[in-house]
């Protein structure tokens, strides 16, 4: 079939874009995270488009007042995916890697947004992340993460909150390739595996300049993809650090961090150290990840939209369902010559054992 996309310089293969390779688990997804510096104001908005599930799913989720209003929508793909329009939700490409837009328009609901992301500095590309199971590939997809700030509105329930590209911040990414979506596949690599997976992502932003930091792990603290970068505003070419690595202290009871350090080294040898606060956390689920009925790719007929929300002051961290978080942090960064304050992310999903952390089981928690 051939599609609106096909117009454009862009196959990767000998075949119509609809036709993404033959893996089922093939995606391509957007991501929006933005608050003010003082956390006051804490919004995120996805995308996904899953060529071969044909679905293309989307939401929005903001926090006001202590409640995180969570909108979330699914529909028929029909092949096209160059129309990303998912009910109430819409995400518009204004020009590429400087500016994007986030819109809402949920009467049911009453949440309407209209917000346009603005490049801070250039996209970073992160290494390629590759995980297999056996000779199974779970994972195999490349991911490019670009800090910004927001301009425009967004009204719930009545009451608007305005944003302004002085104090408003955040982070977008586009990631693309292999990943398990929809519905779990009935015959896993054998043997079995239990399940296991250490995530810590925190792109930071700061007056002058942001940082990126990642790392996925093994059971027995052994990264298997993990970067940080440093760059400048504007055109400035960002720094990929010579090495990295980080240390969490948890929130008794949970597997939570109560504060973090991140200690980077440059490649002239600079040593660098960010210090995390975290102050309240965003539940990934309310975008999807995890979420029992709204999870990606998941097909729920030719269009659906539903809307849930979390009291912050009430949920259950151990819950399965929100232990992927964005933690919203303060960050005070330092080293040669600079010492910065800034805010940012430190986004956690830590399943199953984890050795440095003293996690022995799937859901054991923290002294």
């Amino acid at each position: 079939m051939l599609t609106r996309a096909d117009d454009y310089p862009v196959h990767q293969l000998p075949e119509p874009i609809a036709t993404a390779g033959t893996d089922r688990n093939f995606y391509d997804r957007y991501f929006f995270n933005g608050y003010t510096l003082d956390g006051s104001v804490f919004f995120a908005a996805a995308l996904g488009v899953y060529p071969h599930l044909n679905v293309m799913d989307a939401a929005f989720s903001v926090i006001v007042d202590g409640v995180q209003h969570n909108l979330h929508a699914s529909r028929l793909l029909n092949m096209e995916r160059m129309d990303t329009r998912v009910g109430p939700i819409t995400i518009e490409v204004v020009e590429p890697l400087r500016s994007l837009r986030v819109k809402v328009q949920d009467h049911e609901h009453n949440i309407h947004a209209d917000v346009v992301f603005h490049a801070r500095a250039k996209p970073v590309e992160e290494p390629r992340f590759t995980f297999r199971q056996g000779p199974r590939t779970m994972m195999d997809y490349t991911r490019l993460t670009q800090n910004g700030a927001y301009e425009g509105s967004i009204t719930i329930n009545g009451k608007t909150i305005e944003l302004s590209r002085e104090m408003v911040l955040g982070t977008r990414d586009r990631s693309w390739g292999v990943r398990p979506i929809g519905l779990s596949d009935p015959q896993p690599a054998a043997p079995p595996l239990p399940p296991q997976f250490y995530w810590l992502w925190s792109p930071l932003n700061f007056p002058d300049r942001f940082m990126l930091y990642h790392i996925n792990a093994n059971a027995d603290g052994t990264p298997w993809n993990t970067a940080s970068v440093l760059g400048g505003l504007e055109e400035a070419e960002p720094v990929h650090m010579a090495s990295c690595g980080s240390e969490l202290a948890f929130k008794p009871g949970t597997r939570h961090a109560k504060s973090a350090v991140i200690e980077t080294r440059d490649p002239a040898g600079g040593q660098w150290r960010v210090e995390l606060k975290p102050l309240y956390q965003f539940y990934m689920s309310g975008i999807g990840y995890g979420h029992p009925e709204w999870g990606h790719g998941q097909y729920k007929g030719e269009l659906a939209v539903g809307y849930d929300t979390y009291d912050l002051a009430t949920v259950n961290e151990n819950d399965p369902r929100f232990l992927h978080i964005q933690a919203f942090v303060t960050a005070r960064l330092n080293g040669p010559g600079v010492e910065r304050v800034g805010a940012g992310v430190l986004e956690q999903l830590i399943l199953g054992p984890h050795r440095p952390s003293g996690f022995k089981d799937l859901l054991d928690t923290a002294p």
